[in-house]
C-alpha cells in the first residue's frame, strides 16, 4: 500500500538518504552541499524555504518530492517548482512516483495554484516519457547557472 505525507522532522534522515540516492542515481554527489541540520532550519522551521513529500510503501520509506513556491510576473501567480522526484530502484514500476506527483497536485489545488514547473535531464527518457503519461508538457528551455562567488 502506497502512503504519501508532507515530510516532518522525523523524516530527515530517510528525506537525507532520498536526496544523496538521486544524486547518486546522476553521478552529481559532489553537488549536494546541504547537511540535515541545514535541512531542519531550513525546511521545518517558519518561514520554511521547501517542502518535501515521503512515499511510504508497506511502511517503508520508498521515493519523495521536493518544493518550493515561486511567483510568475507573466502569469501573475504563484507557481510550485519540483526540485527533486525520485523512487529507490527496487520500487520502481509500483505507482509510487504518480502517487507522488498526484499529491504534489493535490496540494496545488488545495492552494489554488494552477501550475507546477521542473526541470529534466534531456536524456533522462524514462523520466520524460513517465511525465508525459501523467499529462505534462515538455517545454525546450535552455537552463543558464551562474555561480556568484
Amino acid at each position: 500500500m502506497i502512503e504519501i505525507e508532507k515530510a516532518s522532522e522525523k523524516d530527515i534522515d530517510a528525506l537525507y538518504d532520498l536526496i544523496i540516492g538521486i544524486a547518486k542515481y546522476h553521478h552529481q554527489e559532489q553537488y549536494v552541499l546541504t547537511n540535515k541540520e541545514e535541512m531542519l532550519k531550513s525546511g521545518f522551521e517558519e518561514p520554511s524555504k521547501f517542502g518535501a513529500l515521503i512515499a511510504r510503501f508497506d511502511g517503508k520509506v520508498t521515493g519523495y518530492v521536493s518544493y518550493t513556491w515561486n511567483y510568475s510576473i507573466w502569469a501573475g501567480g504563484e507557481y510550485m517548482n519540483i526540485d527533486d522526484v525520485f523512487v529507490w530502484d527496487e520500487y520502481r514500476g509500483k505507482k509510487i512516483g504518480e502517487a507522488l506527483m498526484q499529491k504534489a497536485k493535490q496540494i496545488c489545488e488545495d492552494k489554488e495554484v494552477n501550475k507546477i514547473r521542473w526541470e529534466v535531464q534531456k536524456d533522462n527518457i524514462g523520466a520524460i516519457n513517465f511525465y508525459k503519461r501523467l499529462g505534462a508538457q515538455l517545454d525546450i528551455k535552455g537552463i543558464f547557472k551562474w555561480s556568484i562567488t
